[in-house]
């Protein structure tokens, strides 16, 4: 884990603040140094197995911000990551969106893997590391979210928070799992469904990062994709 936190630690300075991919990646870089300590002081019963799976977890969302062709539940977030009609808090949730409903599930299948071990023996640690994810969401709504005042008058914003659920998207991913694990020797058949699962994703961040003010389109460009 301390390779991913490296990488991470450089793209937060690397990156201008107000980078819409900035902002998950100061939100995520805590939590994962709080993830690191818990198992490396005991915090997971089988700390080799929720080091493995949270140093893959770590590795895809990395690997997609670095990518020249990024999966489609992250091209959202990278396109939108300088609009100035969509707020901090809205790409911090289209992160996680991304995160947890696309790369969480394949995490726990290269986890299996990697370990020789079925899904059900990384249960308990999946649902740790979904804990420490709900803090995750936690924080990000207590750093970012806006005064009440702002919450009244933007109210696609009220809209959009209220639209999307971490729960269902961590209880979606064991699921995926589970379901890609089982179509292991149905390599066709698991393509299609990971790249129906990446496309879906992709559509929830795109509703995600529905700007929530009017913004002169000369003030603004989409940020390229290969």
């Amino acid at each position: 884990m301390e390779a991913v936190l490296a990488r991470m630690r450089a793209l937060d300075e690397r990156l201008p603040a107000q980078d819409g991919v900035a902002v998950f990646n100061r939100v995520y870089l805590t939590v994962t140094e709080t993830l690191y300590e818990r198992i490396s002081h005991g915090g997971f019963p089988a700390p080799r197995r929720a080091r493995e799976l949270s140093a893959r977890f770590a590795e895809r969302y990395l690997s997609a911000v670095e990518a020249d062709r990024p999966p489609a539940c992250w091209r959202p977030l990278l396109q939108y990551r300088r609009h100035p009609g969509v707020r901090p808090l809205q790409h911090a949730l289209a992160g996680i969106n991304a995160h947890i409903g696309h790369d969480l599930a394949l995490a726990v299948v290269a986890t299996c893997h990697s370990l020789d071990c079925e899904p059900r023996a990384l249960e308990a640690d999946f649902d740790r590391v979904g804990d420490t994810l709900v803090a995750l969401e936690e924080r990000i709504r207590e750093d970012l979210m806006p005064g009440p005042d702002l919450l009244e008058i933007a109210d696609p914003l009220t809209h959009l928070l209220g639209s999307w659920s971490l729960e269902r998207a961590r209880s979606g991913a064991w699921a995926a799992a589970r379901l890609l694990w089982t179509l292991r020797r149905s390599p066709e058949l698991a393509e299609e469904f990971e790249e129906s699962l990446d496309a879906g994703v992709g559509l929830v961040g795109r509703c995600l990062l529905t700007p929530t003010s009017r913004i002169p389109r000369t003030t603004w460009t989409f940020a390229p994709l290969a």
